[in-house]
């Protein structure tokens, strides 16, 4: 956590939030859940935010030590909100929300990256302040240019209830984090054909064009001691779809698991390693192909570093245009 990460389209993480809960099959090998079960105990810093189980019991701690941690950092970068939590969970109050914001306004140096799988409690705190100008000493409600917004999802119905309430909330730039992509997703049209220069057709073929919905998709599989493996196709349909659409698109990783045409050249990368066929239309299983046969995959299970995060042999780096 702070000022190094791991995470490729980031540069820093900023978590002056703690503790959440699983909402959706996306959370279910939930790395930050990972990382609090190992500082759980008495006096460490996620003491009281895991159940029994091993999973997040719900509760939330406000970090006031963290909470000016980017006022502190001179150097320009881009910066994860939360990658602990969620700053739209339901148990963080609104004045905790409103802080975070105020600092993320002062420190005009950074880009700061928000996820939530609460789309609905963002688009309606951000709109009620957009509406009535509330907020503060260091902002009055209006979208930060400096403060990108994003939803989680990981298949059709996630995309389905969450993009729509990200395109109805007040933001500078929105985009999306398919990860772990646990399916097929085909996005909303990407483009407001109504405020477009191309109204030729359904689809906006202007790479210059300023009318776009969403500004950002990035996509990755999932990793850890259970992750489930990601069709490639999967991921090749949403770069397609960004690639249609002049919409950035960035790969983030393969995950525990990789083709053979993605992965390593090196065959012998592929041997004595556990095989599990994935389906096109969504679920997979370990063992024979079954009767599916055209709709069937192999993916192999060769570890997190020698699947890489090349798709169609080339990595995928895009962003959106620099806004602070």
């Amino acid at each position: 956590m702070g000022d190094k990460t791991g995470i490729q389209w980031t540069d820093a993480t900023w978590n002056p939030i703690r503790g959440c809960s699983r909402v959706s099959e996306g959370c279910r090998n939930c790395y930050a859940e990972t990382v609090a079960n190992r500082f759980k105990g008495p006096g460490q810093p996620y003491e009281g935010l895991i159940a029994k189980g091993g999973q997040w019991n719900g509760n939330i701690t406000v970090v006031d030590h963290q909470l000016d941690q980017p006022l502190r950092w001179r150097k320009p970068r881009r910066i994860f909100v939360n990658s602990m939590s969620d700053l739209f969970h339901e148990t963080v109050p609104d004045d905790v929300i409103h802080a975070v914001f105020s600092v993320m306004a002062q420190a005009t140096q950074h880009t700061f990256q928000i996820l939530t799988k609460r789309p609905e409690r963002m688009r309606d705190v951000l709109t009620l302040w957009d509406r009535i100008g509330i907020t503060g000493n260091y902002f009055h409600g209006h979208p930060l240019p400096n403060v990108w917004l994003g939803v989680s999802v990981e298949d059709q119905a996630t995309a389905d209830e969450r993009i729509p309430l990200l395109l109805q909330t007040p933001a500078a730039v929105r985009w999306i984090s398919a990860e772990p992509l646990l399916g097929k997703v085909t996005l909303p049209p990407l483009c407001d054909l109504s405020a477009c220069g191309d109204h030729g057709g359904s689809r906006c073929d202007n790479a210059t064009c300023h009318a776009r919905v969403l500004d950002w998709v990035v996509v990755g599989g999932e990793s850890g001691p259970h992750a489930r493996p990601m069709h490639p196709e999967w991921a090749r349909s949403l770069r397609d779809q960004c690639r249609d659409a002049g919409v950035p698109f960035f790969f983030k990783q393969w995950g525990e698991w990789a083709d053979a045409d993605n992965g390593p050249e090196d065959d012998s990368a592929y041997h004595g390693k556990h095989d599990c066929w994935v389906h096109f239309n969504g679920g997979y299983h370990t063992g024979k192909m079954g009767v599916d046969f055209f709709n069937c995959y192999p993916m192999y299970r060769i570890g997190k570093k020698s699947a890489g995060r090349l798709l169609d042999g080339r990595e995928w780096n895009e962003y959106p245009e620099a806004t602070a």
